[in-house]
């Protein structure tokens, strides 16, 4: 098994040498600009393991969502996640579509969470080829409580992530009525087979459904860049294989919302109950392609 450590890691020492060293995220660079010059590198590695029969379904529904964008709506792309590929090869994809494919590829804005800048600088240097808005998630504030056992660096710790928080949302109330396409990965999380939970979608998404106009949801079979159960991200696993993503038709974001209520009724948990349909939703478009991605 090659990891992407161990099989490109004079790549990443170039790749970590063209982009800013300091991965501190504060409130001042939450929105961080795609730095293409470094796109490269990284295409270099989809390149060697990307089936050439991979393709994006359903493209002409990301290319009305777009023209939706260009107007000032406020857009949303909800994706399955399972590599710190899955973006990257989701853009390479629409870029090897020609200008429109790098326009819309170039018109997405990410959700990130602050791990991906401050856990280890391979990883910083990969996320900065894409535009992204940086968050402290909700999941990372479980992390500090463990792991702050000083009082006084827990509080500086929670302040600090309030005013990143705080400062990521102005950027995307901005960023979402100029032009880009925001992708939020609704599980929050990489779905780790081991971990069934890792499947089930945050309830902060209900709130972006509700504050975006329009949004499709993308499917994601197969994967370049498997999880490594006992390494760093910079550990993942390399394998070859054919990925298929599936853009559903454009939703409505009230026309839905009321639709599940309708249907639900709700429970106790509104949002649950709402990003849980979203996931619902995800697992039979992956299911409706799983055939097809095998090689």
């Amino acid at each position: 098994m090659e990891t992407i450590k161990s099989r490109y890691g004079r790549l990443i020492g170039e790749l970590i040498a063209q982009v800013p060293q300091d991965t501190q995220v504060s409130e001042f660079n939450v929105y961080q600009e795609g730095i293409a010059s470094i796109l490269p590198y990284i295409d270099t590695i989809i390149h060697d393991y990307l089936d050439d029969c991979s393709t994006i379904e359903g493209l002409e529904n990301l290319e009305a969502l777009h023209a939706h964008a260009q107007r000032g709506e406020s857009t949303l792309v909800l994706m399955e996640h399972y590599s710190n590929f899955d973006l990257p090869v989701f853009h390479y994809l629409l870029r090897k579509r020609g200008a429109e494919g790098g326009t819309i590829a170039s018109s997405i804005a990410a959700i990130a969470g602050i791990k991906l800048n401050e856990e280890n600088p391979a990883v910083h240097a990969f996320a900065r080829a894409y535009t992204r808005i940086v968050i402290y998630p909700s999941r990372s504030m479980q992390i500090i409580r463990e792991k702050f056992n000083d009082p006084k660096e827990l509080y500086q710790e929670i302040k600090r992530s309030i005013s990143i928080n705080h400062a990521a949302m102005k950027a995307l109330s901005a960023a979402k009525t100029s032009g880009k396409m925001i992708l939020v990965f609704p599980a929050g999380t990489r779905y780790r087979p081991w971990d069934p939970s890792s499947k089930r979608g945050v309830r902060e998404i209900a709130s972006y459904i509700k504050s975006f106009s329009k949004f499709c949801l993308v499917s994601v079979n197969g994967n370049i860049l498997r999880l490594n159960p006992s390494g760093d991200m910079e550990e993942d696993i390399l394998q070859r294989d054919r990925i298929i993503y599936k853009v559903s038709p454009i939703h409505d974001s009230r026309k839905f919302l009321a639709s599940v209520k309708y249907d639900l009724h709700f429970g106790d948990d509104k949002k649950q109950a709402v990003v849980d349909t979203v996931m619902d939703m995800l697992d039979a478009m992956h299911k409706e392609t799983e055939g097809r991605c095998q090689n």
